[in-house]
């Protein structure tokens, strides 16, 4: 076995850096874009042809980018190595008619969005943050990241009993924040938006906005062994996966193609055209092929010995929960990487896999655990099952243990992140 990985703080301070700046899904892949122009990578539009160059390029389509490596000698049935993740992360999202209020207070109309912990979004200063269409077609990123936005907790002398009874919180009436004073008018928040970008007014047609915590991630624990931080799940492996493929860029002798797939709307069952069960992917690889030269036969041959580890983040066991986990599957933080087990296809994994994945972090010198749910809870899910079905692909789901999962700020080991990016270098190489 290889020397273990020595821990090394900068990937995590790195991490940091990038969930900060990435409060939606499309900082996310402008971020990762931008990182892998750095490393020599190049932007393909979707709708010009595709040459048969070797080196790296990327697509990017709304929140969800696909980045891939073609090394010297790449033939047109040379298969994929590919690390899936996602950019989405739940949270509360702006509707359409944005300005509403009550009992003289200015509020925002939002929408929940995936499974979020509703009561971690209560009494915390709030920006906004996503993207605008302008009347050009054109797009601009937006991202106020000041204390914009408030949702206020109901005093706890007004409900005597939400210490022992539990707090109820209902999505419609007790979820929208609060940002000012005086009557609603149509049309006020994207008019202080325009002012805040320097835009005309009436030149937004369209908005894709979301909130987020502005409170930055930051080292916790006496040793700092811990990170507290927003959008974990799952930026963590988006940063990751950028990292790993920027590194094996230019590497000699790989006898396949690494690729980065990092998908959006993971969080609401990745039905669009940028999520894992829409065809941005597969459309990707397939063209990929045929620009070398490739038939639907090559195509076949590279989809048969192609392999994608799905990463995201999964439950470290809690210790205040400790009987809602598996009595004899305990993923502890700062352990390493854990393999995600489902018989039911909650996951992809399978003995192959779980080989696959073992050998890679064999050669990194990295320790890994294996999670597998209670049976008496559900399991959850992600994309792996969903990219292993559409596109035929062998499939193996992987991840970071972390605590307080889906809430606004979650929790990892400082040093996981730069393991589970040490055992995707791995895997790229082969």
């Amino acid at each position: 076995m290889s020397s273990p990985a020595r821990f090394d703080r900068g990937h995590t301070d790195d991490l940091m850096t990038f969930l900060t700046a990435s409060p939606s899904p499309y900082h996310a892949v402008a971020n990762a874009a931008e990182r892998l122009e750095k490393a020599g990578f190049r932007q393909l539009s979707e709708t010009d042809a595709w040459d048969a160059g070797t080196g790296g390029r990327f697509v990017l389509r709304g929140g969800a980018l696909i980045a891939w490596y073609v090394p010297e000698g790449a033939s047109a049935h040379t298969p994929f190595r590919i690390i899936g993740a996602h950019t989405d992360s739940p949270n509360l999202r702006v509707k359409p008619l944005p300005d509403t209020g009550s009992q003289g207070w200015r509020q925002i109309a939002v929408e929940i969005y995936g499974g979020t912990l509703l009561n971690t979004w209560l009494d915390r200063d709030l920006g906004l943050a996503g993207r605008l269409t302008l009347r050009d077609g054109t797009e601009r990123l937006v991202n106020i990241d000041r204390a914009l936005l408030r949702v206020p907790q109901l005093a706890v002398h007004l409900d005597r009993s939400v210490n022992t009874d539990g707090l109820k919180l209902d999505k419609q009436r007790h979820m929208q924040p609060i940002w000012g004073l005086g009557e609603a008018h149509e049309g006020d928040l994207i008019a202080f938006l325009e002012e805040e970008e320097g835009l005309e007014h009436g030149s937004v047609a369209g908005w894709d906005l979301m909130v987020h915590s502005i409170e930055p991630p930051s080292y916790l624990g006496r040793d700092r062994e811990l990170v507290a931080g927003p959008r974990m799940d799952n930026l963590l492996s988006v940063h990751a996966g950028v990292a790993a493929l920027a590194a094996v860029s230019g590497a000699e002798k790989l006898d396949h193609i690494p690729v980065l797939a990092a998908f959006d709307h993971e969080e609401n069952g990745s039905q669009s055209d940028t999520g894992a069960d829409g065809p941005l992917l597969g459309n990707v690889l397939e063209r990929s092929v045929f620009a070398r030269g490739g038939s639907y036969e090559d195509r076949a041959r590279a989809f048969a010995g192609t392999i994608c580890l799905s990463s995201d983040t999964g439950h470290a066991v809690h210790p205040n929960y400790g009987e809602r986990h598996d009595p004899t599957h305990h993923p502890r933080v700062n352990a390493g990487p854990i393999l995600k087990v489902n018989v039911n296809q909650r996951y992809a994994t399978d003995g192959s896999g779980r080989a696959v994945f073992a050998a890679a972090c064999e050669r990194a010198g990295v320790p890994w655990q294996t999670f597998v749910s209670n049976n008496s809870m559900p399991c959850g899910t992600t994309i792996g099952p969903i990219t292993a079905a559409r596109h035929g692909i062998q499939t193996v789901d992987i991840g970071v243990a972390i605590l307080s999962m889906h809430s606004a700020r979650e929790l990892c080991g400082a040093e996981d992140p730069y393991l589970l990016a040490n055992s995707l270098v791995a895997f790229l190489e082969g």
